[in-house]
Protein backbone atom coordinates (compact mmCIF):
# COMPACT_ATOMS: atom_id res chain seq x y z
CA UNK A 1 0.00 0.00 0.00
CA UNK A 2 1.21 3.49 -0.85
CA UNK A 3 0.29 6.30 1.57
CA UNK A 4 0.98 9.97 1.05
CA UNK A 5 0.16 12.54 3.73
CA UNK A 6 -1.23 15.99 2.96
CA UNK A 7 -0.70 18.44 5.83
CA UNK A 8 -2.95 21.49 5.40
CA UNK A 9 -2.18 24.82 7.02
CA UNK A 10 1.55 25.16 7.82
CA UNK A 11 2.50 28.57 9.22
CA UNK A 12 6.22 28.96 9.95
CA UNK A 13 5.75 31.34 12.88
CA UNK A 14 3.27 29.04 14.59
CA UNK A 15 3.39 25.48 13.26
CA UNK A 16 7.04 24.64 12.66
CA UNK A 17 7.31 22.12 15.49
CA UNK A 18 3.93 20.45 14.94
CA UNK A 19 4.46 20.14 11.18
CA UNK A 20 7.92 18.67 11.82
CA UNK A 21 6.27 16.10 14.08
CA UNK A 22 3.63 15.35 11.42
CA UNK A 23 6.45 14.63 8.96
CA UNK A 24 8.43 12.54 11.47
CA UNK A 25 5.37 10.48 12.44
CA UNK A 26 4.43 10.01 8.79
CA UNK A 27 7.92 8.75 7.95
CA UNK A 28 8.40 6.54 11.02
CA UNK A 29 4.94 4.97 10.77
CA UNK A 30 5.19 3.99 7.11
CA UNK A 31 3.98 6.81 4.84
CA UNK A 32 5.91 7.39 1.62
CA UNK A 33 5.77 11.18 1.55
CA UNK A 34 4.31 14.32 3.04
CA UNK A 35 3.03 17.29 1.05
CA UNK A 36 2.72 20.45 3.10
CA UNK A 37 0.31 23.21 2.14
CA UNK A 38 1.10 26.61 3.60
CA UNK A 39 4.29 28.56 4.09
CA UNK A 40 7.30 27.18 2.20
CA UNK A 41 9.74 26.22 4.94
CA UNK A 42 13.25 25.46 3.68
CA UNK A 43 14.57 24.73 7.18
CA UNK A 44 11.85 22.13 7.82
CA UNK A 45 12.45 20.52 4.43
CA UNK A 46 16.22 20.29 5.00
CA UNK A 47 15.70 18.80 8.49
CA UNK A 48 13.38 16.05 7.22
CA UNK A 49 15.61 15.31 4.23
CA UNK A 50 18.62 15.05 6.58
CA UNK A 51 16.75 12.63 8.86
CA UNK A 52 15.75 10.49 5.87
CA UNK A 53 19.34 10.51 4.61
CA UNK A 54 20.79 9.48 7.98
CA UNK A 55 18.09 7.08 9.17
CA UNK A 56 17.26 5.57 5.77
CA UNK A 57 14.28 5.09 3.54
CA UNK A 58 12.86 6.94 0.57
CA UNK A 59 10.56 9.38 2.40
CA UNK A 60 9.86 12.56 0.42
CA UNK A 61 8.77 16.02 1.54
CA UNK A 62 7.36 18.73 -0.70
CA UNK A 63 5.34 21.92 -0.49
CA UNK A 64 2.30 23.13 -2.39
CA UNK A 65 0.40 26.39 -2.42
CA UNK A 66 -3.03 24.79 -2.70
CA UNK A 67 -4.59 21.71 -1.11
CA UNK A 68 -7.39 21.43 -3.66
CA UNK A 69 -5.03 20.85 -6.59
CA UNK A 70 -3.20 18.13 -4.64
CA UNK A 71 -6.46 16.37 -3.72
CA UNK A 72 -7.68 16.47 -7.32
CA UNK A 73 -4.31 15.29 -8.70
CA UNK A 74 -4.06 12.36 -6.28
CA UNK A 75 -7.72 11.43 -6.68
CA UNK A 76 -7.34 11.28 -10.47
CA UNK A 77 -4.24 9.07 -9.92
CA UNK A 78 -6.30 6.46 -8.07
CA UNK A 79 -5.65 7.55 -4.49
CA UNK A 80 -8.50 7.34 -2.02
CA UNK A 81 -8.72 10.68 -0.27
CA UNK A 82 -8.89 9.95 3.46
CA UNK A 83 -9.35 12.85 5.85
CA UNK A 84 -8.60 12.29 9.54
CA UNK A 85 -11.01 14.30 11.65
CA UNK A 86 -12.77 13.86 14.96
CA UNK A 87 -16.09 14.09 13.08
CA UNK A 88 -15.59 11.10 10.77
CA UNK A 89 -16.47 7.44 10.83
CA UNK A 90 -14.66 5.32 13.39
CA UNK A 91 -11.22 4.10 12.31
CA UNK A 92 -11.89 0.81 14.09
CA UNK A 93 -15.02 0.30 12.00
CA UNK A 94 -13.33 1.28 8.72
CA UNK A 95 -9.77 -0.07 8.95
CA UNK A 96 -10.43 -3.41 7.22
CA UNK A 97 -11.99 -1.63 4.26
CA UNK A 98 -9.17 0.94 4.16
CA UNK A 99 -6.50 -1.80 4.16
CA UNK A 100 -7.90 -3.02 0.83
CA UNK A 101 -7.09 0.30 -0.86
CA UNK A 102 -3.91 0.41 -2.96
CA UNK A 103 -3.20 4.12 -2.52
CA UNK A 104 -4.32 6.61 0.12
CA UNK A 105 -3.83 10.35 0.41
CA UNK A 106 -4.17 10.97 4.14
CA UNK A 107 -5.33 14.54 4.77
CA UNK A 108 -4.51 16.11 8.15
CA UNK A 109 -5.47 19.71 8.81
CA UNK A 110 -3.69 22.18 11.03
CA UNK A 111 -5.84 25.26 11.00
CA UNK A 112 -9.60 25.13 10.46
CA UNK A 113 -10.13 22.64 7.65
CA UNK A 114 -12.27 23.99 4.79
CA UNK A 115 -15.68 22.30 4.55
CA UNK A 116 -14.92 21.34 0.97
CA UNK A 117 -12.23 18.88 2.21
CA UNK A 118 -15.02 16.84 3.83
CA UNK A 119 -16.94 16.71 0.53
CA UNK A 120 -13.90 15.90 -1.64
CA UNK A 121 -12.78 13.07 0.64
CA UNK A 122 -13.69 9.47 -0.09
CA UNK A 123 -13.45 8.79 3.64
CA UNK A 124 -13.68 11.05 6.68
CA UNK A 125 -12.13 8.97 9.46
CA UNK A 126 -12.08 9.58 13.20
CA UNK A 127 -9.38 8.10 15.42
CA UNK A 128 -11.32 9.53 18.36
CA UNK A 129 -14.29 11.84 18.79
CA UNK A 130 -12.35 14.04 21.19
CA UNK A 131 -10.08 16.98 20.34
CA UNK A 132 -6.58 15.72 19.52
CA UNK A 133 -3.56 16.63 17.41
CA UNK A 134 -2.90 15.87 13.78
CA UNK A 135 0.32 14.12 14.85
CA UNK A 136 -1.64 11.57 16.87
CA UNK A 137 -4.18 11.17 14.05
CA UNK A 138 -1.45 10.38 11.54
CA UNK A 139 0.38 7.96 13.85
CA UNK A 140 -2.71 6.08 15.02
CA UNK A 141 -4.17 5.88 11.51
CA UNK A 142 -0.94 4.47 10.05
CA UNK A 143 -0.50 2.05 12.95
CA UNK A 144 -4.00 0.65 12.48
CA UNK A 145 -3.69 0.40 8.70
CA UNK A 146 -0.30 -1.36 8.87
CA UNK A 147 -1.40 -3.41 11.91
CA UNK A 148 1.76 -2.56 13.84
CA UNK A 149 4.06 -4.04 11.18
CA UNK A 150 5.56 -0.60 10.54
CA UNK A 151 7.06 -0.68 14.03
CA UNK A 152 9.55 -3.33 12.85
CA UNK A 153 10.19 -1.75 9.45
CA UNK A 154 13.80 -1.80 8.25
CA UNK A 155 14.75 1.44 6.50
CA UNK A 156 17.08 0.77 3.58
CA UNK A 157 20.36 2.68 3.25
CA UNK A 158 20.29 3.77 6.92
CA UNK A 159 23.51 5.32 8.18
CA UNK A 160 22.14 5.19 11.72
CA UNK A 161 20.20 2.43 13.41
CA UNK A 162 19.04 1.88 16.97
CA UNK A 163 20.23 -1.24 18.74
CA UNK A 164 17.45 -1.88 21.30
CA UNK A 165 18.74 -2.00 24.86
CA UNK A 166 17.12 -2.07 28.30
CA UNK A 167 19.25 0.82 29.59
CA UNK A 168 21.02 3.70 27.92
CA UNK A 169 21.35 4.44 24.24
CA UNK A 170 23.00 2.20 21.72
CA UNK A 171 23.03 2.95 18.02
CA UNK A 172 25.14 2.13 15.04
Amino acid sequence: MKISVLRIGHRIFRDQRITTHCALASRAFGADEIIIVGDKDDKLQKNIEKISSEWGGDFKISFSSTWKDIIKKYSSSGYKITHVTMYGLSLQDMEKKLRKEEKILLVAGGEKVPAEVYQLSDYNISVTTQPHSEVSSIAIFLDHIFQGKELKKEFKNAKRKINPTAHGKDFI
